[in-house]
C-alpha cells in the first residue's frame, strides 16, 4: 500500500468530511503484518515500566501485598486528609469536569433539516429518534453509541447520522464542561485512607499494601525535573506498633535493592498536616554527576485524618518518586528525555541496532535456488584469483521442473574472476554504514576502527549477488525464458549488490551527517541456462 497523501486528505476532509472519510477508506488495503507469532524478534519495553515491574518485585520480596487504589478522589478527601493546609493541595490538582446531556426536541425547523440531508420522516422515524435523544438524556444510552442508535433510529448509515448530529442538532457542539468536585489523585495519599478504612479490619496485622501508579499534578509547565503525570512506588504499613524506624529500614532496604550505597535520611522542618508532627522525612541518594537527590518521602499518618476515616491503627507511608529513580539510574538528567525519549532528547541508535535494519533484499525462495546461490558462493571463493578471460560452472542440476546451468564467467582481458570489492563487508561503525575488505587499507582510520569495534552483519557483497542472481533463475524458470545474465561491475550504493537498507537506518544515518558508503568494483559475472 503506498503512503498516504496527507495534503491531499486533509483537502478533501475540510470540504466534506463524511464523503472524505468514507472515500478514504478504501486506501486501506494492507494484508496484514502479524502472520508470523510469535516474532522473529522480540519487542523491547520501555526502561520507565522496567524499574516500575522492578518496584513491584521489590515490595512483594518484602511482604508487601499490591493493590490498585482509586485514580479519582473527591474533593471532600483533601480536606479530611490535610485539614487547614487544603486550600494549597487543592491548586495543585486537576477537577473533573463532564458535558451536561441537552434536552433536545424535534422542532418542525429540525425535521426540515433532516429533509434537507435526504432522510426520510416518516412518523415512525421521528419516533425513534426522539426516543434515542430521550434515552441519551437519561443515561441510558453512552455518548460513544449515540450516532450508531441515531443511525438505527433513521434507517441511514453512521456518516450520514454523524451528518444529523452536528448539522440537526447543534445544541451538541455547544455544549459548555461543568466541573465536579471529583478530581484526579496528586497524591498516592489521597487513595490510602480510602484502601486502609476499607481493609483495616478484613486482613493480619500487619497490613503491608504497596501499590505503583500515577500522580496528577497542576505543573505550570513541564520541564527537566517537572512533570504533569509521573509514578508514585507508595506503600502503607498498618499495625499497632509501627514506628518512624520502620519507614528508614524500609526506605534504605528498597534502594539498596536498587544499587544505592550512598543514603541518608533527613528530616523535614515542616510537617504536611496528613502526617504526625514532626513524623516526615526525606530520603536522598547520591550519585556522582547529580549530587545528593530526594527520591523518598515517608512519615506516620496523623491520628485525626485516619480517624475522620474512621481507621483505629498506625499507619507508616512511604512514597518513592519513580521517574527520579529511573533517571539516575539510566544517568539523564532531564525527565522528559527519560519518560518521552519520542519528543525529547536526541534520537540514537546503537551500531547493533542500525545493522539490524540490513539484510540482503531478494533471496531464493525454492531449496533449489538456496542451493544455487551457494554453488555460486562456492565456485567464486574457489576461483577468484582466476585470470580473465575465464569461466567455471558452478551448478548443475534441476530448478522447478527445469535442467538448470549455472557458471560464473569474466571475459574482459587481464583481470580475475571476480572484483576485490566481492568480499566486502557491510560494518556499522559509530553510524556509518561501511563496506569494508576482510584485509587491507588499515592506513585508514575508519577502516581500521571498524573493524576492531563495528558491527559486522555478516552481509558480503558476494553473498547478497550471488542471492540476487538465484532469485532471477528461479524467476526465469517461472516465465519460461531460456536464460539469465547478471553483470554486477561497480558498486556505488546498496542497492547495486541487492542491500537493502531499511529506511529508518537511513534517515538516522543521514540526519547525523555519518556516511553510507559501500564502493568499491565488484564485478561479478552470473549466466544461467535453462532447459525443459
Amino acid at each position: 500500500m503506498p503512503r498516504f497523501n496527507i495534503k491531499e486528505i486533509l483537502k478533501k476532509a475540510e470540504e466534506d468530511f463524511e464523503k472524505a472519510w468514507l472515500e478514504t477508506g478504501s486506501l486501506l488495503t494492507g494484508k496484514g503484518v502479524l502472520h508470523e507469532l510469535p516474532a522473529p524478534s522480540p519487542g523491547s519495553s520501555h526502561v520507565l515500566c522496567d524499574v516500575i515491574q522492578r518496584f513491584r518485585e521489590v515490595f512483594m520480596e518484602m511482604g508487601f501485598e499490591e493493590v490498585v487504589n482509586p485514580m479519582i478522589v473527591e474533593e471532600s478527601d483533601i480536606f479530611k486528609q490535610y485539614g487547614h493546609e487544603a486550600p494549597a493541595i487543592l491548586d495543585r490538582c486537576y477537577y473533573l469536569a463532564v458535558l451536561p446531556r441537552p434536552d433536545v426536541g424535534m422542532s418542525k425547523e429540525k425535521v426540515e433539516a433532516l429533509k434537507k440531508l435526504g432522510i426520510s420522516v416518516e412518523d415512525s422515524h421521528i419516533t425513534a429518534l426522539q426516543k434515542v435523544l430521550h434515552q441519551y438524556k437519561k443515561g441510558a444510552i453512552d455518548g460513544d453509541d449515540l450516532v450508531e442508535e441515531i443511525a438505527k433510529a433513521l434507517k441511514v448509515n453512521d456518516a450520514t447520522a454523524t451528518k444529523v448530529l452536528n448539522e440537526v442538532f447543534p445544541e451538541f457542539r455547544k455544549l459548555e464542561p461543568q466541573p465536579t468536585k471529583l478530581m484526579l489523585r496528586s497524591h498516592m495519599t489521597s487513595a490510602w485512607f480510602l484502601t486502609l478504612a476499607a481493609l483495616q479490619r478484613r486482613k493480619p496485622h500487619p497490613i503491608k499494601l504497596f501499590s505503583v501508579g500515577p500522580r496528577i499534578r497542576r505543573e505550570q509547565r513541564e520541564d527537566e525535573t517537572h512533570l504533569r503525570v509521573h509514578h508514585a512506588a507508595s506503600s502503607v504499613l498498618l499495625d499497632e506498633e509501627v514506628s518512624i524506624e520502620d519507614g528508614r529500614i524500609l526506605s534504605e532496604y528498597v534502594l539498596r535493592r536498587f544499587g544505592f550505597e550512598k543514603i541518608k535520611v533527613v528530616k523535614k522542618e515542616v510537617t504536611a498536616k496528613y502526617y504526625a508532627p514532626g513524623t516526615e522525612y526525606e530520603v536522598f541518594i547520591y550519585k556522582d554527576g547529580f549530587g545528593w537527590v530526594e527520591v523518598v518521602d515517608f512519615g506516620l499518618y496523623s491520628p485525626i485524618a485516619l480517624a475522620r476515616y474512621g481507621i483505629e491503627y498506625p499507619v507508616l507511608n512511604a512514597g518513592i518518586g519513580v521517574e527520579r529513580v529511573a533517571a539516575l539510574l539510566q544517568g539523564i538528567k532531564d525527565v522528559r528525555e527519560l519518560v518521552y525519549p519520542q519528543f525529547y532528547g536526541e534520537w540514537v541508535m546503537s551500531d547493533w541496532e542500525l545493522a539490524s535494519y540490513i539484510y540482503i533484499e531478494k533471496a531464493p525462495a525454492t531449496k533449489e535456488g538456496e542451493a544455487i546461490a551457494r554453488a555460486i558462493v562456492k565456485c567464486v571463493e574457489e576461483h577468484s584469483e582466476a585470470s580473465s578471460p575465464c569461466s567455471f560452472t558452478a551448478y548443475k542440476g534441476s530448478l522447478l521442473g527445469k535442467e538448470v546451468e549455472v557458471e560464473v564467467y569474466e571475459y574482459d582481458p587481464g583481470v580475475k574472476l571476480v572484483g576485490p570489492a566481492a568480499f566486502n563487508v557491510i560494518y556499522v561503525f559509530d553510524g556509518n554504514i561501511l563496506g569494508i575488505p576482510p584485509k587491507g587499507l588499515e592506513e585508514i582510520p575508519l577502516v581500521r576502527e571498524a573493524r576492531e569495534k563495528g558491527v559486522s552483519t555478516g552481509i558480503r557483497y558476494l553473498d547478497a549477488v550471488a542471492a540476487y542472481a538465484a532469485a532471477l533463475i528461479e524467476d526465469a524458470a517461472l516465465k519460461g525464458e531460456p536464460q539469465v545474465d547478471l553483470r554486477v561491475r561497480i558498486a556505488k550504493r546498496p542497492s547495486d549488490v541487492n542491500i537493502r537498507i531499511a529506511e529508518i537506518a537511513e534517515r538516522y544515518v543521514t540526519g547525523r551527517n555519518r556516511r553510507i558508503d559501500v564502493r568499491g568494483p565488484v564485478f561479478i559475472g552470473v549466466r544461467a541456462k535453462l532447459h525443459v
